[in-house]
């Protein structure tokens, strides 16, 4: 095996496979991007929720408890695929959407990412400029503003055009001294802390839709890394045991209880102390924060933004480069990191300084998904019928520019998991109810309890599994083994034409299909 290149080599490798003695990350390189990514203020603030919904400090502790193991037992197979595939989640996607299908994955992804990139800048750079303010009594003025953002953003961008071996060095740094300055914060704040906080006294009726609705919104955080995973895991070897990059991925998730409880625990001091901050109508948790903090807490409070903007906005920043490219393989990874990169803050200055955009991006990002989740259970019962055998070069037919081959189906749709995806989709969004954000047309229907995620898992699942029996796929996308649970068909498969276009900075040529899934 090669050794790892340097941190100032760019990386040029878009969305083809990784060659196997480029494969030198490790299922431990796995968690530190994906807990580093959420190990961040961002993550605090989706913490506080179950505080601004009115429960108590043990009561937000369940539903986050809840939340963050059950978002991360959604999450953890969708690591498989970057070792088996050797690209990235999106393009594995193919097998069970389609050759064309697959840019459902890459736009899901695409719009996951700008959101949550544009909450890590915002997050980060108000905390920045609020900690600058109390320590050295910087002003608080758009012009302040402005400057935070533009760095935290030019810096994310740096490091994300270097590409991963970069991004991985920062996240090394990132995790460990996070958590340090998390636990720090701990201290700061234990003399204000009373974990008998009784939240607003809630009736029956109204605990439940506040419970579930905490707990979805802690789940939507580990979630969120669904379509990202096969970008850090692809360089994972193909021969690593699944079960270590499945436990990388779960634990990742597990590791954020850090931050969660973090703002959890802080939110219940700011609504006892400083109860403007946490109004729903006005919230802000940052502010809340720097207003309850003791005056040495304020330059760790510095570091916190600077360190968690910086992991938190090149996990989001580096998915959608990649991504994008795997939409328009004439553009390389580079090239479409610097161009997506662009476009994410200008509409981040816009969304701060033009529009009213910060609360309502937190809605979007749930709403997005709510839509990523069908998905991802598509992807996770083809992985399971399919016996983690997948062909490389039939993977790659849309990013050539070719037609045919086993995941052709019809006309480049597999119209099976295209059907589960988007009609769990649509009934995830009708059935959301976010209190004081978005209601759909049927979210009342519950009683005012968001059963949006159970209902679109349910719906993916089922449908899904419906129309592989129904309508069987062709025998031929489930390799030498065959199919495990559903029937095949007996369908000639069209063979693989056009002029092979090799993605821009991509490797050469090599692999052969991967058999099964390594136990």
């Amino acid at each position: 095996m090669a050794e790892p290149p340097s941190l100032t080599q760019v990386e040029t490798n878009g969305i083809e496979r990784i060659p196997d003695a480029e494969r030198t990350a490790t299922p431990f390189d796995l968690f530190r991007l994906a807990f580093g990514g959420a190990n961040t203020f961002s993550t605090c603030v989706l913490g506080a929720f179950p505080i601004l919904f009115g429960l108590s400090f043990w009561q937000g502790l369940a539903a986050t408890l809840l939340g963050v193991l059950a978002g991360a037992l959604i999450l953890c197979p969708m690591a498989i695929f970057g070792p088996v595939n050797g690209t990235n989640n999106a393009v594995s996607s193919s097998a069970h959407l389609g050759v064309h299908g697959r840019i459902v994955g890459s736009f899901l992804s695409l719009l996951t990412a700008v959101a949550f990139f544009s909450l890590a800048v915002w997050s980060s750079g108000d905390a920045l400029v609020g900690g600058a303010n109390r320590l050295f009594g910087m002003p608080r003025g758009t012009l302040s503003y402005a400057v935070a953002y533009a760095v935290f953003a030019g810096l994310v961008l740096v490091v994300c055009t270097y590409g991963f071996r970069f991004m991985l060095f920062v996240n090394k740094i990132a995790v460990v001294s996070a958590t340090l300055l998390f636990l720090l914060g701990a201290v700061a704040f234990a003399g204000d802390f009373d974990p008998s906080y009784a939240g607003m006294g809630m009736t029956e009726d109204m605990f439940w839709p506040a419970f579930i609705g905490s707990a979805l919104i802690v789940l939507s955080n580990p979630v969120s890394f669904g379509a990202f995973l096969g970008d850090w895991s692809r360089y994972i070897p193909a021969s690593t045991p699944h079960r270590r990059v499945v436990a990388a991925a779960f634990l990742s998730q597990v590791a954020t209880l850090v931050p969660f409880v973090f703002g959890l625990a802080t939110a219940s001091i700011i609504a006892t102390k400083a109860p403007s901050y946490v109004d729903p109508a006005a919230q802000d948790f940052v502010g809340g924060l720097l207003a309850i903090a003791p005056q040495w807490f304020f330059l760790p409070v510095c570091l916190l933004a600077l360190i968690g903007g910086m992991s938190t906005g090149t996990t989001a920043l580096y998915g959608t480069g990649l991504d994008f490219s795997s939409v328009f393989p004439r553009l390389s990874r580079v090239q479409a990191t610097v161009l997506v990169g662009t476009l994410a803050i200008v509409f981040i200055f816009l969304g701060r300084f033009g529009f009213d955009l910060v609360r309502s991006i937190s809605t979007f990002a749930t709403l997005i998904i709510t839509c990523t989740v069908p998905w991802m259970v598509v992807m996770m019962l083809g992985l399971f019928t399919r016996r983690a055998w997948y062909d490389p070069e039939a993977l790659q037919v849309f990013n050539r520019r070719q037609r045919g081959g086993r995941y052709w189906f019809a006309h480049g749709w597999n119209w099976r998991g295209m059907t589960a995806w988007w009609v769990a989709a649509v009934v995830g969004v009708l059935f959301t109810n976010i209190p004081g954000q978005f209601v759909g047309p049927l979210g009342d229907l519950a009683g005012g309890v968001d059963v949006s995620l159970p209902l679109s898992i349910g719906v993916a699942a089922v449908l899904f599994l419906v129309l592989l029996f129904a309508f069987p796929e062709p025998r031929a996308v489930y390799g030498p083994a065959g199919a495990r649970l559903v029937p095949t068909a007996d369908v000639e498969v069209p063979e693989i034409t056009g002029k092979q276009e090799q993605p821009v900075g991509s490797a050469p040529e090599f692999a052969r299909p991967q058999a099964g899934p390594h136990e």
